[in-house]
């Protein structure tokens, strides 16, 4: 393992590479099949056909050119719902190396400096590390129900932070 870096936007196979990460960390520890897979793709692709910097962000953590993790702040709806963390994923041969913390870290940073009063994010229950990093971060859990939403059972969790001055 190199050293690991964090770049913004976009760069080719990054779509792809994000989808994949998800897909196989998902069907592997949740059974989550073909209908997750394609979610996944089809949120990303409609998110980068109306990126907008002033706005959104898109983080990847790479070790030389391999993308090894991911983060996104979807602002398109902050005046009315607030700033959306999504696609947050970290190649499991990467854990315990604070990967998540400086991808998170990154996306913080970008939604005060714009000025962000409200992040948001959906996840499901039993994220144990991810878990860790919300609460870190200052994320609160505010709702969760049971879902079978990506094909198979979870307890989808929403998750709020309050951004202050």
């Amino acid at each position: 393992m190199s050293e690991i870096t964090i770049t913004s936007g976009y760069r080719p196979g990054a779509l792809g590479k994000v989808v994949e990460l998800h897909g196989m960390y998902y069907s592997r520890h949740w059974n989550f099949g073909l209908m997750f897979e394609t979610q996944i793709a089809a949120g990303l692709a409609e998110f980068f056909t109306r990126f907008d910097p002033v706005h959104d962000g898109f983080w990847l953590a790479l070790d030389g050119d391999h993308i090894v993790g991911s983060i996104t702040i979807d602002g398109s709806r902050h005046a009315t719902e607030g700033a959306k963390l999504r696609w947050f994923i970290a190649d499991e041969a990467y854990a315990g190396h604070g990967l998540g913390n400086r991808l998170m870290t990154e996306a913080m940073n970008f939604c005060r400096n714009k000025g962000f009063q409200h992040v948001y994010l959906h996840t499901i229950a039993g994220l144990h590390a991810a878990r860790r990093l919300y609460d870190k971060f200052g994320f609160t859990l505010v709702e969760e129900h049971p879902s079978d939403t990506f094909g198979a059972p979870a307890i989808e969790q929403l998750f709020e932070l309050f951004l202050t001055d």
